[in-house]
């Protein structure tokens, strides 16, 4: 099997942007997995070691703009995460492209689609967010956007004069993945919930402006995602606390050529129902592509990106 490569590319905008590939070549059908909000690359590492996907699939594992290998301290949009991709797109070759993204990035992944609709050929979204719904620290930060917006714009003023010139370490998701599976066995299901929203934790990892600009972003109001005209898998936990259950299903029963496949777990999927979901996204991934769904851009899609 290929093995996987780190590998950057440089931004239209000059941001050195960092990822994870598994290149089977630019005729291979191609899974970008994009993670979500404090998070990076590394969220996906026990799927592409265990999937037998990286036997004939690209695996494409991109860090966004201001996380991990693709660490910046200026100022950042969905757009900017949505022409990143494209940018990493055309840098490989890739054209025949089905996206999976948790929450946040289920949000981008939505999003890549309207903007670029000829190199998406499906989306799988784990518990995608919609800002609407959200309960505690994220619904309030939804009501307080202004302030946030304030913050982070002071404290993008004091980067550019030179303060926050701190170093992150790299998280390793699939580590802690592991070692809340052993706490998990201890206590009940639901403490995953303040395992994964802490922000002294994640602040450990991210500076503060990033943080805030994630939530920002995740609070930020959806494109018309009732216009997406690709076959949408929604994975979707029953236990989620973040949000109310039946109307996040009824915002994905708006979204066309869509379905839901039910998980039984909190918000966190692939932490809490690893074997699970890997066979979930293998078997749609397999499906998409006996029906010629991916791959399904033609030879001359990236040509358009501009």
């Amino acid at each position: 099997m290929a093995s996987e490569e780190l590998r950057f590319v440089t931004a239209p905008d000059g941001m050195r942007l960092g990822y994870k590939l598994v290149s089977q070549g630019p005729h291979a059908p191609t899974l970008v997995m994009i993670h979500g909000l404090a998070s990076n690359h590394s969220r996906w590492s026990e799927f592409v070691a265990n999937t037998d996907l990286r036997r004939d699939w690209n695996l494409l594992r991109p860090d966004l703009r201001g996380h991990s290998y693709s660490m910046t301290r200026k100022t950042y949009h969905r757009e900017h995460w949505c022409e990143d991709l494209a940018a990493v797109l055309r840098q490989e070759g890739l054209q025949n492209v089905a996206i999976i993204g948790h929450s946040l990035g289920a949000q981008i992944a939505m999003d890549f689609a309207l903007r670029y609709p000829t190199l998406c050929g499906g989306l799988i979204l784990l518990d995608p967010v919609f800002p609407e719904l959200l309960h505690g620290r994220l619904g309030k930060a939804r009501r307080l956007r202004p302030l946030l917006w304030l913050i982070v714009r002071l404290l993008r003023l004091g980067y550019a004069l030179g303060l926050g010139k701190r170093e992150f370490p790299i998280r390793d998701l699939h580590a802690l993945d592991v070692k809340t599976r052993e706490l998990l066995k201890q206590t009940s299901a639901s403490e995953i919930a303040r395992l994964y929203t802490n922000p002294r934790v994640d602040l450990e990892f991210i500076p503060l402006a990033n943080y805030l600009q994630d939530v920002l972003e995740v609070v930020r109001p959806l494109p018309d995602y009732t216009r997406i005209t690709q076959p949408v898998r929604v994975l979707l936990s029953t236990g989620t606390s973040l949000t109310d259950h039946r109307a996040l299903e009824a915002k994905i029963g708006r979204i066309p050529h869509s379905d839901i496949v039910p998980v039984h777990c909190n918000h966190w999927p692939m932490t809490e129902k690893p074997e699970e979901v890997r066979q979930i996204i293998e078997e749609t991934c397999r499906q998409w592509a006996a029906e010629g769904q991916v791959p399904a851009a033609g030879v001359d899609n990236l040509s358009t990106i501009e």
